[in-house]
């Protein structure tokens, strides 16, 4: 058997980071229908570890999973997302702000860049990063790097995307990410969501519809329109949003930007019946 045969490629996985506190994202993670344990991971950072999903039947790519969480995640709160994820043959990242479009960035196994220039420039913008240092440090990610291929079963293992991917995190590290011991790009969702469970401060998030307050009313970071003079524009915008979303999902066959569509539908409805409640 030869070296590379006896290199294992790694099993899909993947990570949310949201630039919220975990009490926050505690209170929108709902939205996304699937449990799932939930760390702070640095100053103002806090990160959901998916143990599951689609891509685990082979039913959908982990990356349009988690680009389409992200998505619905970030327009139903005021902060950003980043989706990291990777699979046997590619890893990268999604960003998710608001209702922009994601932006994101692939590799391959091997690390050899298989994205846009501009998407890390976008990347940085979003996240408010230096645009000087930060930004020159991003440009090496997107260059290709001579020496991928040299160690054998590199490609198949997925350790040029893990070294890419690491590399993205210690840029981010001086925006305030610092993710907790264990939660390693390239790990199976099994494993991450073990050493999740296991760290300090961790918790389960809740399902949809389970998360009231002590009077019997959703939180705050749930109904963001409430009490503000925007409610009915974002709960429109919510539903606008959403129903093309949907449809584009159902065309594609794809489970992900399905169920991201469907929540923002049905969040923006929520909050377009409680303003209607409230002026009755």
């Amino acid at each position: 058997m030869s070296t590379e045969d006896s290199v294992s490629a790694p099993p899909p996985g993947a990570l949310l980071l949201c630039r919220a506190e975990p009490d926050s994202v505690a209170a929108v993670a709902p939205l996304l229908g699937a449990r799932m344990p939930l760390v702070r991971a640095g100053e103002g950072w806090s990160v959901l570890v998916p143990e599951g999903g689609p891509w685990r039947d082979g039913g959908e790519p982990v990356d349009r999973v988690v680009t389409g969480w992200a998505a619905a995640l970030a327009v139903g709160a005021p902060w950003p997302v980043l989706a990291l994820w990777w699979d046997a043959d590619r890893a990268g990242y999604a960003l998710a702000s608001g209702f922009r479009r994601p932006v994101g960035y692939v590799w391959l196994a091997n690390g050899t860049p298989a994205g846009e220039d501009e998407a890390m420039r976008t990347f940085a913008a979003r996240l408010g990063l230096d645009p000087v240092l930060d930004v020159q440090s991003l440009d090496r990610l997107t260059r290709a790097d001579p020496d991928a291929d040299r160690e054998p079963g590199a490609a198949r293992a997925g350790a040029g995307a893990r070294a890419r991917l690491r590399g993205l995190l210690a840029v981010l590290t001086r925006a305030g990410v610092d993710l907790p011991a264990g939660l390693d790009p390239g790990e199976g969702a099994d494993r991450l969501g073990a050493a999740a469970r296991a760290l300090p401060g961790a918790r389960r998030t809740e399902a949809a519809g389970r998360r009231p307050t002590a009077d019997g009313c959703r939180p705050a970071a749930w109904l963001p329109w409430t009490g503000g003079p925007g409610a009915r524009a974002l709960a429109v915008a919510q539903m606008a949003t959403g129903l093309p979303l949907t449809v584009w999902g159902l065309r594609r066959r794809s489970g992900g930007w399905t169920a991201a569509g469907a929540l923002l539908v049905g969040h923006g409805a929520l909050g377009a019946a409680h303003g209607l409640s409230r002026r009755t």
